[in-house]
């Protein structure tokens, strides 16, 4: 069965009983083992209890397919239910997990845990399809969800954002849920105990980050300078980066574009339109912002728009390999802003 996302929360907090497996999978690695986690402590409250949690790794399914089912069935020498978690799943285990559906055995939580699957992946097909077992994406945090993440992480620890705050957090962090945590909790201990968070906190506390990179990314796209370009792209991949938050980093920034070009359209100045940014950008920053607007007018940032929001629904849908997807979508946009438009009469 495919979770739907306004389901995703309700299920993690009382998994549904008919379901015997449940697919964890996405780009957000951080995403995903949280939410195994979640699940799993539902049942035994001790993550590190040998007699009540099995781990297994999806390579030793190979050469033994029955140990799922083995696992599943196994009765705890201290009472209650098992957790089975089967990790670094990919298509090669789907054989022995589909044994496992087509005859389960014993009442064990049976937790699979896999990176970015395909619409193709024959494991993501699996568990779709079948009636006893979920699928539960996790994709990288955006806009109210991960506002919503930095709001429960800040008030767990006293603590409440200014809005400027919160934007400059939204627009550095989310493309990995771990990442995020760590640096929300950077944060709170840069504060020292409850309080207000301030955007000048939030900008002195949050280091260099992939999120950071991404910014780098942006720039040097949207400059036109496609070398550096590139080799941000090969580090965040490198870095296990996922095309997706790139992709998403690079919208924000022609989103931010594009609402400049716009005030400048309806007769403000470049800096009176700057000085409307919330979070306020940089005074580096904001240098080539100004720059770019000559490159960028509002058509043009119309057309890159388009261009990203096609390279994330390739990423998604038609199974190519979503690197490259990135990448292209990358050095077509450099490779247009260093093509500069004709100058207005």
């Amino acid at each position: 069965m495919k979770l739907a996302a306004n389901r995703i929360e309700g299920f993690i907090k009382a998994p549904d009983a008919s379901a015997r497996a449940i697919l964890v999978y996405g780009p957000d690695s951080g995403l995903v083992k949280e939410r195994i986690d979640r699940m799993a402590v539902g049942v035994v409250k001790d993550l590190s209890d040998p007699f009540r949690i099995s781990d297994i790794p999806a390579s030793a399914l190979k050469d033994d397919p029955a140990r799922l089912a083995d696992e599943a069935a196994a009765i705890p020498l201290t009472g209650g239910r098992r957790v089975v978690r089967v990790r670094d799943a990919a298509d090669g285990a789907t054989s022995a997990i589909s044994g496992f559906l087509a005859h389960p055995m014993g009442d064990s939580l049976v937790l699979i845990e896999a990176g970015e699957l395909g619409p193709r992946s024959s494991l993501r097909k699996l568990f779709e399809a079948a009636d006893n077992a979920v699928a539960l994406p996790c994709y990288a945090d955006e806009g109210g969800g991960l506002e919503a993440v930095i709001h429960e992480s800040l008030r767990a620890n006293g603590l409440t954002a200014e809005p400027d705050a919160v934007a400059f957090l939204a627009d550095h962090l989310g493309g990995d849920r771990k990442l995020t945590r760590s640096e929300l909790e950077k944060l709170a201990l840069y504060m020292g105990g409850p309080g207000r968070v301030h955007v000048e906190d939030a900008i002195a506390c949050v280091g260099d980050t992939a999120a950071l990179s991404m910014d780098d990314l942006a720039l040097a796209t949207a400059d036109g300078d496609h070398l550096t370009a590139q080799r941000v792209l090969d580090r965040l991949f490198s870095e296990g980066t996922s095309p997706i938050p790139i992709l998403r980093a690079l919208q924000r920034h022609f989103q931010r574009l594009h609402l400049l070009a716009g005030l400048i359209n309806k007769g403000k100045s470049a800096d009176q339109a700057l000085a409307s940014l919330r979070p306020p950008a940089h005074f580096r920053v904001a240098a080539r912002l100004r720059a770019q607007l000559q490159t960028w007018p509002a058509e043009r940032l119309g057309s890159a728009l388009d261009l990203i929001v096609t390279a994330e629904i390739d990423c998604k849908t038609t199974g190519m390999p979503t690197n490259e997807i990135c990448s292209r979508a990358v050095m077509q946009l450099a490779r247009a802003a260093a093509r500069r438009p004709p100058a207005r009469r």
